[in-house]
């Protein structure tokens, strides 16, 4: 049984679903060029939008692109 949270969440998902979106995995072998992008101080999403679509829509990506980014700042 899902729970309200949950569900809520679920349903913005669909609801913000796009036909020209990109998977995981389509993201994950873009992820070092937007942040390279983001890093230059470009706008990363305007660059790239069906990444940056996708990171707002995908948790796990999300946390990629974030640990990507520190990882990166921290050298």
């Amino acid at each position: 049984m899902l729970d309200i949270a949950t569900l809520k969440q679920l349903v913005r998902t669909i609801i913000a679903t796009r036909e020209d979106e990109i998977g995981c995995d389509d993201c994950f072998n873009e992820l070092d060029r937007f942040v390279e992008v983001k890093l230059k101080g470009k706008n990363a999403a305007q660059a790239m939008p069906l990444v940056q679509h996708h990171l707002e829509m995908c948790p796990d990506c999300r946390e990629e692109f974030q640990a990507l980014l520190e990882a990166i700042q921290a050298r």
